[in-house]
């Protein structure tokens, strides 16, 4: 697939998708750039935003199959990943144990309200996201690609709520976050969606299709200055670095613990798929600046003091932008 086809692709999706989802087309593009980059996304946001129908009309858009999966205090890893049960031949009398696939057997996985559930459940997803297989009984059963999860947190309910492993969090490549839409696009929204009439989804593309595309972005150019810059950052936000990574005295006062190598992996490969959503050949130094917020905002880990002083993970790195030299 070429470079001209694969921006027509975008262009297609992203009108598809703005059709039904008025008001939040950063939050479009942000998804759509980790579904071009072959990795997950934690959607935050209180709710009423729109973050069920956004992931619900993109699998939609792209003709794929749709999974939802809704995260309980008792839900179990088996009712995701899936469980083997024994089968009886009615007329033999022999017996078998078949394995029965879980909602986890999709292409477009929506994790709604994945902090409502214990850790032993939120990491049933850890290998699938990773190894794009699942275990159950020492036997490995691959999954179909392309493969996205997209969970969906609320940051407004703490109560009775499992905040997500650092493990967990690290696995997803963009953190993004949906706000209130401004007040034309509220009325357009009310107006919409209440009227007898609803917009009606065309699938654009097929997972052959976007799988091609998962490979284009990662023909996409990053120039030597580019895998710098974006490794300059990441090194930064490590407030027991070495002194040779100039780490900003606000981040040895402020962070915990900073981002790992699979951060920068995160930065190269996200500023690719934005590059290709804008139709450019190769990755500027503006793409690793756009992407940077979704992709260190959940890899920060703050300290008391940061806390104390009021200072968020959002915070620290609009100011590691301004501090890290794009030279």
């Amino acid at each position: 697939m070429s470079l001209a086809e694969t921006s027509a692709l975008v262009r297609s999706l992203q009108h598809e998708l703005r059709r039904v989802i008025v008001g939040q087309d950063a939050v479009i593009d942000e998804i759509l750039t980790a579904f071009l980059a072959g990795g997950h996304c934690l959607l935050r946001g209180v709710p009423g935003l729109a973050k069920t129908l956004l992931i619900k009309t993109l699998a939609e858009a792209v003709h794929l199959k749709f999974s939802r999966i809704q995260f309980t205090p008792d839900l179990m890893p088996s009712d995701i990943i899936g469980t083997e049960v024994i089968e009886e031949d009615r007329v033999t009398g022999s017996r078998s144990i078949r394995f029965m696939p879980g909602p986890i057997f999709a292409n477009i996985i929506l994790a709604d309200e994945i902090n409502r559930t214990p850790p032993k459940t939120q990491s049933a997803l850890l290998e699938a996201m990773q190894e794009y297989q699942v275990t159950v009984g020492g036997v490995r059963h691959e999954l179909e690609r392309p493969l996205f999860v997209l969970a969906t947190q609320n940051p407004i309910e703490q109560e009775g709520t499992y905040p997500l492993p650092e493990a967990q969090l690290d696995r997803f490549m963009l953190n993004v976050v949906i706000d209130y839409p401004n007040a034309a696009d509220e009325r357009t929204i009310l107006s919409q969606t209440t009227s007898g009439s609803e917009p009606r989804v065309t699938p654009v593309a097929t997972g052959e299709q976007i799988e091609r595309a998962r490979l284009l972005v990662r023909d996409v150019v990053a120039a030597e200055n580019i895998v710098d810059y974006a490794a300059r950052i990441v090194r930064a936000t490590r407030p027991s670095a070495a002194a040779t990574d100039h780490v900003p005295d606000f981040v040895r006062q402020w962070v915990r613990w900073g981002a790992g190598p699979r951060a920068g992996q995160a930065l190269l490969l996200a500023g690719k798929a934005r590059a290709v959503l804008h139709g450019r050949p190769a990755v500027s130094l503006e793409d690793i600046r756009a992407v940077a917020p979704p992709v260190l905002r959940h890899r920060l880990l703050v300290n008391f003091q940061a806390e104390a002083d009021g200072i968020d993970a959002e915070t620290l790195v609009a100011r590691l932008l301004d501090a890290v030299p794009a030279r």
